[in-house]
């Protein structure tokens, strides 16, 4: 064999040689691969506000039903003269239930806005309107009767008013019926008194439990320029008062004009 052959010998052995053991060195580094822990699952947790959802029918349900309707309830000096009418103590509902007349029933708002329903107990409806009345009803009554269907009747209401009071012929309360200008209010009571200050007749009007509006009308310059503009509609709960003048104090001790006599004379 000559020296060329041995070479190439050579050369295919050290070549079989190295393929081999970089073959090994992968199985090897293959079998020594430290597998990687899978990661961790956190069990996700609802943003912070969600409201928990009890099963209907049962009482934490209800509970909850009752919390939800408290936390809405709108001011109790909320008054409805720009929308619905308003629930007020002592109004009469009447409840019918056409397919299950077992349920039908008729309450009354207690003093303390709460009304008493048969299966389902109290719940509080002042300041509540009937369309808001009703989608409560159907809340409470849902997890004993299936898709309830009621009618509401209100039966006996507190009818809107106005108060009168001060140097008026006949102060007092009074039914609103329709819309009643300032100048009507006064002529409902009488009209004022000769004792009145025209110039400074006072509304008050309530809008929250803090919060009176206090307004003064000059009845005496509004009719003598014929400009109705301040006489302003009355809202159900305005109060009207109307101040004493300065001059009505001093006007008894006054003398009339005529013939008196001299008391002092007789001695």
């Amino acid at each position: 064999m000559n020296s060329r052959a041995v070479a190439l010998t050579l050369l295919t052995i050290c070549g079989y040689h190295a393929v081999g053991a970089a073959q090994d060195h992968q199985d090897h580094s293959a079998s020594t691969v430290t597998p990687q822990a899978a990661p961790a699952v956190t069990p996700q947790t609802p943003p912070a506000g969600t409201p928990r959802v009890a099963p209907a029918g049962t009482p934490q349900a209800a509970d909850a039903a009752r919390a939800g309707e408290q936390a809405g309830d709108p001011s109790d000096f909320e008054f409805w003269t720009s929308g619905r009418y308003r629930l007020t103590p002592s109004d009469v509902i009447e409840l019918s239930f056409p397919y299950v007349p077992e349920f039908n029933q008729v309450i009354t708002v207690q003093p303390d806005g709460y009304a008493s329903l048969r299966a389902v107990g109290d719940l509080r409806v002042q300041s509540r309107t009937l369309p808001e009345l009703r989608q409560m009803l159907v809340e409470a009554y849902s997890p004993i009767i299936r898709d309830p269907l009621m009618t509401i009747v209100l039966k006996e209401f507190e009818k809107p008013y106005f108060v009168a009071t001060g140097e008026v012929e006949h102060p007092g309360k009074f039914e609103l019926r329709g819309a009643t200008t300032l100048s009507q209010a006064i002529a409902f009571a009488g009209g004022l008194t000769r004792s009145a200050k025209h110039s400074q007749v006072v509304l008050f009007r309530r809008y929250a439990n803090d919060l009176l509006e206090v307004k003064q009308i000059d009845v005496k310059k509004m009719f003598a320029s014929k400009d109705l503009s301040e006489d302003i509609i009355l809202r159900p709960g305005d109060t009207l008062y109307v101040p004493r003048s300065t001059s009505s104090y001093i006007l008894p001790w006054i003398p009339k004009p005529g013939i008196y006599l001299d008391p002092v004379s007789w001695f």
